[in-house]
């Protein structure tokens, strides 16, 4: 976990969204994939680098 985000350095994803994974909605899914590309391309304009992992 960043201490900078709070977002796994791997998947960009917080704590609670990780845990929340395998019982949620598809639709919760989508909102978290969403924000997560959002992050990515936050960290890519800041300069920052980020490892994506599958």
């Amino acid at each position: 976990m960043s201490a900078d985000t709070g977002w796994c350095e791997g998947c960009q994803r917080t704590i609670a969204e990780i845990t929340r994974w395998s019982t949620t909605t598809d639709g919760d899914r989508q909102a978290i994939l969403a924000a997560v590309s959002e992050r990515r391309e936050f960290l890519g304009e800041s300069g920052q680098a980020f490892e994506v992992r599958a």
